[in-house]
């Protein structure tokens, strides 16, 4: 008898529809399960799964030959996630369950050999499919179901063993459904991050980084070893606005593809903080492997990355960044397909002066040559370079500094000014994909960075003096205007333009 199920799988960060059909001729002196539509290794073992899962179960495997397809034909299935969807779909081809009690149902699951569900990966993005594509329930792993119910209209039913599951089909047994309260869930789960207020001296430093949260843009921390520069990259998410309930979604739906996501936090409520060592592979940085997953740029995405010791990356990885820098997002080819993934972060990268890291210091002497001093650095290419905002040298603090208390500003009074300068871009872009300074476009620039005759004459000079490139212009205006914003000025003037310059200094001196 032909029975469907309905599941499905995920492609990038993305959820399709897999239409599962059994047909159970039960002809044949043996029972033979026969399965077609690009199944995977995973897939296919999980004639086995079910087998002993169905029996373990108290039910029976149907006799003969069972023909279990999977459309589309032509769209490899990979993963364990079918082991359900197949079990309840032999079920029903033996009559055991009521096939129209499936048409508006999805079913997602690994089925363990006793018939326990287990968890499984971006059960978020199939949620969000499923309401998508109109169904109006989904049976997912109870580990999942926090994760799930976050979709709003969609009944959530988890079940953590096949005989739950069958006994729900079948009206036997009563499920009460899972729903995550988005909001309440919002404000209870918001991490204390750690403060900026703990920073002794490194005043540039700590201003530059506030520019940055207020505009989005990317930092380049230059200095010797022990000056503070991660302790600083640290705590930018503490002043970066809290994340908005889309973007949490965002945030999580890849968290979930990843496997990533903590079962007792289904939603990512704080702005990410990715440090990958510079030992990572490209694929591990932007994405990849033979079925494409997220790398360290989508996990990071609304978030913060950041690159300690840039120079020690390997080349091509580095490189692999200028694209997603731009766009926001990073197009991965495989033999098996194109992803987008998001990757819409904030780049934070530190680096020493030198290979030993005392070039320029007064405390101790370089020990390197210039040809060596001159292949570290170049390590790093003008282009990238181009596409880093603020570069700023972190300089070791003074001794009254270091045994003196911290007399910085705490985060809290920080954030308030970079919401409101954040508040005023809102404003300024709304109705457009613009969300902060640095996604300005060249129209956006061309309209919202005008400039009087004297600033003009500052930055001709500077491009003069300092070979700027367009792109270089470019990000000058874009920080110049974040200024402004912390200043609610309506215009550019002339010293916020000679701040932005003078952030743009520091890679001319170096390179």
């Amino acid at each position: 008898m032909l029975a469907k199920t309905f599941s499905a799988a995920v492609q990038g960060i993305e959820a399709f529809t897999v239409e599962i059909e059994i047909n159970a001729t039960e002809l044949g002196e043996q029972t033979n399960v026969m399965m077609v539509g690009l199944p995977d290794a995973a897939v296919r073992e999980a004639r086995q799964r079910v087998r002993s899962a169905l029996e373990s179960s108290g039910f029976y495997h149907p006799y003969g030959t069972t023909i279990v397809s999977l459309a589309p034909a032509d769209v490899r299935k990979e993963g364990a996630s079918f082991d359900l969807p197949i079990a309840v779909g032999m079920m029903a081809a033996s009559k055991r369950l009521e096939r129209e009690r499936l048409r508006q149902t999805m079913l997602v699951g690994e089925l363990a050999l006793d018939g326990a569900i287990r968890p499984g990966r971006g059960v978020l993005a199939m949620a969000i499919h499923a309401k998508a594509s109109g169904f109006t329930e989904v049976l997912v792993p109870a580990e999942n179901a926090g994760e799930a119910g976050i979709v709003q209209g969609l009944t959530v039913i988890g079940v953590g063993h096949l005989t739950e599951a069958i006994k729900y089909l079948s009206g036997e047994l009563a499920i009460a459904p899972t729903v995550t309260d988005v909001q309440a869930y919002y404000r209870a789960h918001q991490d204390d991050l750690e403060d900026m207020a703990d920073i002794k001296g490194q005043e540039l430093a700590r201003r530059a980084l506030e520019v940055a949260a207020a505009g989005g843009h990317n930092v380049l921390m230059i200095g010797p070893p022990g000056t503070g520069k991660t302790m600083i990259a640290r705590r930018l998410p503490s002043i970066l606005p809290q994340l908005c309930l889309e973007e949490a979604l965002e945030t999580t739906r890849v968290h979930s593809v990843c496997g990533k996501l903590n079962r007792q936090q289904p939603l990512v409520v704080n702005r990410p903080f990715r440090a990958p060592h510079h030992t990572t592979s490209t694929a591990g940085l932007v994405g990849g492997t033979s079925n494409p997953q997220p790398g360290e740029i989508s996990l990071a995405h609304n978030g913060v990355l950041f690159l300690d010791e840039l120079p020690e990356f390997k080349r091509d990885a580095l490189e692999t960044l200028r694209q997603p820098l731009e766009d926001g997002v990073v197009n991965v080819s495989r033999a098996a397909g194109s992803v987008s993934f998001p990757a819409n972060f904030q780049l934070v990268a530190a680096m020493n002066p030198c290979p030993c890291g005392h070039y320029g210091s007064r405390q101790r002497q370089c020990r390197c040559s210039p040809p060596q001093i001159q292949r570290y650095r170049s390590r790093i290419s003008g282009p990238l370079l181009d596409r880093i905002d603020l570069h700023v040298d972190v300089s070791p603090i003074s001794e009254d500094e270091l045994l003196g208390k911290p007399t910085g500003e705490s985060s809290a009074s920080i954030r308030e000014r970079v919401a409101q300068a954040r508040h005023r871009q809102g404003q300024r872009f709304l109705g457009t994909r613009t969300r902060c300074n640095a996604d300005m476009t060249p129209r956006d620039i061309q309209f919202v960075c005008q400039l009087d005759k004297s600033t003009t004459n500052l930055l001709r000079l500077a491009i003069q003096d300092l070979q700027l490139s367009a792109r270089a212009y470019d990000r000058i205006l874009r920080v110049a205007r974040t200024l402004a914003d912390l200043e609610d000025a309506k215009d550019i003037a002339v010293h916020h333009v000679s701040e932005a310059i003078q952030y743009r200094t520091l890679d001319r001196q170096l390179w």
